[in-house]
């Protein structure tokens, strides 16, 4: 019996080491299940911004600023001295040329005029009876030849009184506006002083002077496109264009003087206004642009990253023409391929990516 007894606790007991056993390797399979699957989660995706590339034209440029001025103005003075009897323009008015804008008092000049007139009435009265005893030598030709001066001055006299008058007054040199009027009535004008009575701005067209380094000049050329952008507008884009180019270089500053022109139909621009100005040297149509903020330069290269099927890939790249936003690509990309714009600076290569924005 107690053998019995025995061999049945030594088959209970093993039957419990075997069922331990078993247990224990389920268990270290499941932790090592477990294991795999948590190393699989730790691959996680870079968020990103991204855009599509654009295909589009891009021009090189100059940028600089300049002070828009008027190309054509005029400071009336008035040539005669008088009282300003009347005044018919203000400031912001627009005027033709030869338009009347103010008058002085003529009476003192109808006077001159009238004497003029009189003094060369009698000086060819008095001719006129000498030309006749002057055939018969009866007058010396010393006589006739005093005479004959009197009355050319005479005429010449007449003519300054009827150009005093008729500077008495005052017409608009050119056409353009009022840009100020210094003149009031009741003021006396003395001509010695040159007082200027208006000041009269054209602003059809107006003009801008820049001056670009030296290296610059071989680029530049007549008729070159400019890109104004005015302040004072809400930087307003407006278009103008290279009308002279100084042929000499300033040695004290290194720099070449530019006039730009720049057309104002509309009256928009006014002269005294602030631009930054961006002289166009040529421009590439259909190219491949990429924002400037993709681009990453290291070690004399430049490349960006490409989004391909979640993964970023980093193509190097050449550039072309670039402007305050894009960069022209010429070699590296095809043109329909998705770009890294924010995050790609911690990007290694063939990094999974995904787009939070594009």
């Amino acid at each position: 019996m107690e053998h019995t007894k025995r061999t049945t606790l030594s088959t209970l007991l093993l039957a419990g080491t075997l069922l331990t056993c078993a247990g224990l390797s389920g268990c270290m399979d499941a932790e090592a299940t477990n294991a795999t699957e948590q190393k699989e989660e730790v691959v996680v995706s870079i968020p990103v911004e991204a855009v599509t590339i654009n295909m589009g034209d891009i021009s090189s440029s100059y940028n600089t600023t300049a002070i828009l001025e008027a190309k054509e103005e005029a400071f009336v003075v008035a040539r005669a001295s008088g009282i300003i009897e009347h005044i018919f323009v203000e400031e912001g008015d627009y005027v033709e040329k030869g338009q009347v804008l103010a008058q002085l008092d003529q009476k003192r000049y109808e006077l001159n005029l009238s004497k003029a007139r009189a003094d060369l009435t009698g000086i060819e009265k008095e001719l006129s009876k000498v030309d006749k005893v002057y055939s018969r030598k009866l007058v010396s030709d010393d006589t006739y030849d005093k005479l004959t001066a009197q009355y050319e001055a005479a005429k010449a006299v007449l003519a300054l009184a009827e150009l005093d008058l008729k500077e008495t007054t005052i017409t608009a040199p050119i056409s353009g506006y009022i840009a100020e009027r210094n003149a009031k009535v009741g003021n006396l004008t003395e001509s010695f002083q040159r007082e200027r009575m208006f000041h009269i701005v054209q602003q059809k067209a107006l003009q801008g002077i820049v001056h670009l380094p030296e290296s610059e000049m071989s680029a530049i050329a007549a008729k070159q496109h400019a890109t104004l952008r005015v302040a004072a507008l809400g930087n307003a884009e407006v278009t103008g264009y290279v009308e002279r180019i100084s042929p000499v270089v300033d040695a004290t500053t290194g720099t070449f003087k530019v006039t730009l022109t720049v057309p104002n139909h509309d009256g928009r621009l006014k002269a005294g206004m602030f631009s930054e100005v961006a002289i166009n040297y040529s421009t590439h149509e259909n190219a491949t642009l990429v924002p400037r903020k993709a681009l990453l330069a290291i070690d004399n290269s430049t490349s960006v990253f490409v989004i391909d099927n979640g993964i970023a890939k980093k193509m190097d790249v050449t550039t072309g023409f670039e402007d305050a936003e894009y960069v022209e690509i010429t070699s590296g990309l095809s043109g329909n391929e998705t770009v890294v714009t924010v995050g790609h600076h911690n990007l290694k290569d063939a990094s999974p990516v995904v787009i939070v924005k594009s």
